[in-house]
């Protein structure tokens, strides 16, 4: 997705707006078995559990998509290891941390940043380690930034290196590689298995769904978006909503899937297009506010590893997954269908989804 332009005697490559993040969402199995080849390495995960082993309670930080990594890593981790998890947006912690720390003990903490140096981030991992004696784990797709310096240990994933400006791959395997962590120390030798087959069946899975978002989105056209996730969804389901945001300058809102039945649902018709990330575990409660919502008139965009008749007669477009693995496994594979329906929708409405409009790749504030 690139041409060649002349200018006199030199030339210069000119990318086609989207050809980054395209080519970022589209490696995403790739990478992810990158991943996991670098936390099977004999070693490479225990002083990450020693830090964390003795923790009661984890706190996942971070800022934006990394946020919404947390959300779904803080559901993973108490899944995964019954142990006290929760998310919390670096601003939060910086700006109440009695509110945030209130009547913890035995806390750890993950601060999650695709460049290691986002402001609010770093400054929430210093304040816990410096004021608070916390100890912090560093995740991010990058190596040897402020992140890392101010936090006791760093996962130790592969760099990702994203040229687009919104964060795709980066957030898929930040969440996998701490779903990995999550089953090392949880001693669950099944889910790791499990996250070490995701990357081959994820990459048949990419190759399905592409072409048929790329279609749906082609031939029709949306007002605004609403993404419905409940349990570990529901942090994907904010992050689909912040890609339609970011890369194609859309109104998109997240909530919980039943909770959109309690006003939000007001704004549904054919021009409000639904996401319904459809869990196993709340299948028929999330199939019921699906039916309900068809029923209302709007368009709706299904995501469920199997589905049964119910969804498919209630769905525009269903997208399964068919996935041999447990639930938790599964997660990071939810993203595809919101990253391409934001690529595609921003590409048509002809802007750059690789350099949105007021967005930089990293958020850093001026120091006081």
């Amino acid at each position: 997705m690139s041409e060649k332009r002349g200018d006199g005697a030199s030339s210069q490559s000119v990318v086609a707006p989207g050809a980054h993040s395209l080519a970022e969402i589209l490696s995403q199995p790739q990478f992810w078995a990158r991943c996991v080849e670098a936390l099977q390495r004999p070693g490479s995960l225990d002083l990450q559990c020693q830090y964390l082993h003795d923790a009661k309670e984890v706190m996942f930080i971070g800022c934006g998509s990394s946020y919404y990594i947390a959300l779904a890593a803080a559901a993973s981790w108490k899944m995964i290891t019954g142990r006290r998890a929760q998310a919390i947006a670096a601003s939060e912690l910086l700006l109440y941390p009695d509110l945030v720390l209130a009547g913890s003990s035995g806390v750890a903490a993950v601060a999650i940043s695709r460049s290691g140096r986002t402001s609010e981030t770093v400054r929430a991992a210093e304040f816990l380690e410096r004021d608070k004696n916390i100890r912090t784990l560093a995740v991010t797709g990058t190596t040897s930034q402020a992140l890392d310096q101010v936090s006791s240990s760093t996962l130790g994933l592969p760099t990702c290196e994203e040229q687009s400006t919104v964060m795709t791959r980066s957030f898929t395997a930040m969440l996998l590689g701490l779903q990995y962590l999550a089953a090392k120390l949880a001693g669950d030798d099944a889910l790791i298995a499990a996250l070490t087959r995701l990357p081959k069946l994820a990459g048949a899975a990419m190759d399905a769904l592409h072409p048929r978002i790329r279609e749906f989105v082609g031939s029709r056209k949306f007002d605004d978006y609403v993404c419905l996730g409940q349990g570990p969804f529901y942090g994907l389901a904010c992050e689909t909503a912040l890609k339609l945001t970011e890369m194609s300058v859309s109104y998109a809102q997240s909530f919980h899937t039943l909770e959109f039945r309690h006003g939000p649902k007001s704004i549904v018709g054919p021009e409000t297009l639904l996401f319904f990330l459809l869990s196993e575990q709340g299948y028929d409660a999330e199939c019921d506010v699906l039916e309900e919502m068809k029923s209302l008139g709007a368009t709706t965009l299904t995501i469920a590893n199997r589905a049964d008749e119910r969804a498919r007669e209630a769905s525009d477009l269903l997208i399964e997954l068919s996935f041999e693995l447990p639930e938790l496994a599964r997660l990071a594979a939810y993203v595809f269908a919101g990253q391409l329906a934001g690529l595609y929708t921003g590409m048509k409405k002809g802007l750059d989804p690789d350099n949105p409009r007021n967005l930089s790749r990293v958020v850093i504030l001026d120091e006081d």
